[in-house]
């Protein structure tokens, strides 16, 4: 249904689209011009996040039964039906998100979604990610099992790729065997329904009802009630530090899996022999990885660390060149650009020197000059924690280190990161130097790079898109990459001298 300036939009609960029980409701927003959308979408009470949670643990009874073919098809039948509709979806997301059809949303995200959907409808067939171990002498065995009902809190930045109800972790949760309870992100809440409604659709006839749940919003204590719930499974979570580590807080307290990707400024080092070989190419790299889609990726390199010197200052000038000439693009919402004002304004307290923007952009919408800051690889040292806050958004930190050793000392004091790139002569000179950096980065970051930028992280099975805390919750899991990503989803479960005729068909063999 499409909702009236007067009437929330139905959410979906036990296979059926239903008034939620609502304590308010909410519009999305346009960000390029600051205006409220057409649409209303409710904030529900606990009453149907409880019937939720009963429908998606009787779905999860019966999907733990199913042989892969039912659930594989549905995965692949919803795929298709995102690519069908690709228009539609796309004209939508981009009215919400500011962020442009093309070439981002059509010819980029929206297909990574379905290559998403459909890689993890094949691991799903292929079932050897499950790790089925048998001990024929002992009678024992052993198989990843579905862990039960998983809820999915989907970000602002991809409508698409890792919305609640369509994204890695919802095609990951269902894979493995387990309905999904998606709560939507109030930036994107039409796209959402939208991606709903094909799900829903979606379902054949051997899946329960229940496999798909939506619920649009519900107030903090009830979603941090919701996760601690005994009859949900496990949490995939992307979002902020200050949500994800409340969620987790509250998941921990009763030994719930909650996954979740945080925070990350993901930092860059820059060898003086790399910047002196290819000076052109890395300053063009550098300042894309900056602005692209005004910086708002978890993957953004956010944190630059130089060696002081005449080439470091000519560098820095070009993007500070790169950056003012460059329109600022729209943020997502209100939320991100105040987020990023408030993350600026702390780093300026800290003593950093702005060398463009720093403000709020002066148009319409919701925007931020592309802004670059600059300080000392002494005063970083100094207030290490601070001067890691995460600026989510079009802007740049560069850290002056003295030389190589102080690089060390500088990376040493990282925080955990998704990623973390090193930048160093490619004819050898600076082997030694690289060895040194990349014992202390390698531990720090889940995802290593050379002489590349970290923005974008391809749907391979080898991808970790994961890393230490705070960049995620735990550095063993992935949110990117099937078959990896399905395992976070799973448990391990031992049959000792069961029957033969009682294990699981993948045992049987």
């Amino acid at each position: 249904m499409t909702a009236t300036a007067t009437q929330p939009n139905n959410i979906l609960v036990a296979g059926q689209w239903v008034a939620a029980d609502a304590t308010d409701s909410y519009s999305s927003i346009n960000p390029a011009t600051g205006e409220k959308l057409d649409e209303l979408f409710p904030v529900s009470r606990w009453s149907d996040i409880d019937k939720a949670l009963d429908a998606a643990r009787d779905a999860s009874r019966i999907m733990r039964t199913l042989p892969p073919q039912p659930i594989a098809e549905f995965l692949n039948r919803y795929a298709d039906a995102i690519e069908a509709h690709t228009d539609d979806i796309s004209a939508i997301a981009t009215l919400e998100t500011g962020l442009p059809v093309k070439p981002r949303i059509a010819d980029v995200e929206l297909p990574r979604t379905v290559s998403q959907i459909r890689q993890s409808a094949a691991a799903c067939l292929d079932g050897s990610w499950r790790l089925p171990v048998v001990d024929s002498k002992n009678n024992i065995s052993s198989v990843l099992e579905p862990i039960g009902p998983v809820l999915v809190f989907g970000p602002n930045n991809f409508p698409l790729a890792f919305n609640g109800i369509s994204g890695g972790d919802f095609a990951s949760a269902i894979a493995a065997g387990n309905p999904v309870i998606a709560k939507g992100h109030r930036s994107h809440s039409t796209t959402t329904r939208m991606l709903a409604e094909l799900a829903h659709e979606s379902i054949g006839p051997d899946m329960p009802a229940a496999t798909v749940q939506l619920l649009y919003g519900m107030k903090g204590d009830d979603g941090l009630r919701m996760v601690a719930d005994a009859r949900l499974g496990a949490v995939g979570f992307t979002g902020s530090r200050r949500a994800g580590t409340a969620l987790k807080q509250s998941a921990d307290a009763v030994g719930k899996p909650i996954y979740l990707e945080m925070s990350s400024i993901n930092p860059v080092v820059f060898l003086p022999g790399a910047l002196g070989e290819r000076f052109d190419d890395i300053l063009s790299e550098t300042a894309t990885s900056g602005l692209m889609a005004a910086g708002q990726f978890c993957t953004k390199a956010g944190l630059l660390i130089t060696v002081a010197g005449d080439t470091t200052d000519r560098f820095v000038a070009g993007l500070v060149e790169r950056y003012k000439s460059s329109p600022c693009a729209t943020l997502l919402g209100e939320g991100v650009m105040n987020g990023l004002t408030d993350s600026v304004g702390i780093l300026k307290s800290a003593g950093v020197e702005v060398l463009a923007g720093g403000s709020r952009a002066s148009r319409e919408g919701f925007a931020f000059d592309n802004t670059i800051l600059r300080t000392t690889g002494d005063k970083f040292l100094a207030d290490p924690h601070t001067l890691q806050t995460e600026a989510f958004g079009n802007c740049t930190l560069v850290v002056d280190a003295r030389d190589e050793d102080q690089v060390c000392q500088i990376v040493s004091k990282l925080e955990g990161n998704l990623t973390g790139s090193v930048y160093s002569a490619t004819d050898g000179s600076e082997e030694a130097s690289y060895q040194k950096i990349e014992p202390l980065l390698r531990e720090r970051v889940g995802r290593l790079l050379n002489d590349k930028m970290p923005t974008g992280v391809a749907v391979s099975p080898a991808m970790n898109h994961g890393g230490p805390f705070p960049a995620t919750g735990h550095p063993h899991f992935t949110a990117v990459g099937v078959p990896a990503s399905l395992r976070r989803f799973t448990r391990l479960a031992c049959y000792d001298n069961v029957r033969p005729g009682r294990l699981p068909q993948i045992l049987r063999s």
